[in-house]
């Protein structure tokens, strides 16, 4: 039941990127980001054991896509047409990387295709609304944007697919057992 609801929020918290994009694309992030730690707390609050279970890594990327279409549809909306180029590049190059780990199985792919994608989106509506100067207007200020973005990026799918360090873990060991008693 835990799961079945942070699977539920998954689906329904992503559509108000529609209506707004940089609120949305964040809300979305985050309900990624905090899943398993949620499906924990639902879980202790219910009094049942999580159940993610082992299809979790599989099950979290097609999630992930559904939501990073949702914000390519705003993408192609753009008027600009560097930035709105380069998202299309960059989602491709994300679904091509999961579709390679949903065949093999083999986490560091997703190292090699990292998801830049959402990055770049929430940077272009960032600079859009408030840095105006910084949407780039060449391939070239788009690549040196991306390259940017990706130092993080890269740290962060090194940590998560490679390594296989899960943060998730700190913070219910911090955060989700002290709150509900465990």
């Amino acid at each position: 039941m835990p799961a079945l609801i942070v699977i539920a929020l998954r689906l329904v918290l992503p559509l108000t990127i529609l209506r707004w994009p940089l609120a949305g694309g964040l809300l979305a992030l985050v309900i990624d980001a905090v899943d398993v730690v949620l499906v924990d707390a639902i879980a202790g609050l219910l009094g049942q054991p999580p159940e993610f279970g082992p299809i979790y890594a599989q099950l979290d990327k097609w999630l992930d896509l559904y939501y990073l279409t949702l914000e390519l549809v705003v993408a192609r909306r753009w008027s600009e047409m560097v930035p709105r180029r380069t998202a299309y590049v960059l989602f491709a190059w994300r679904l091509i990387g999961v579709i390679l780990f949903e065949i093999t199985l083999y986490r560091p792919l997703l190292v090699v295709f990292p998801n830049l994608f959402e990055n770049y989106f929430l940077y272009i509506l960032v600079a859009r609304r408030w840095f105006p100067r910084f949407v780039p207007r060449t391939v070239r200020q788009s690549v040196l944007a991306s390259f940017i973005l990706l130092i993080p990026k890269e740290l962060q799918e090194y940590v998560l697919h490679y390594a296989q360090l899960h943060p998730w873990q700190w913070l219910r060991e911090t955060f989700i057992k002290p709150l509900i008693g465990g």
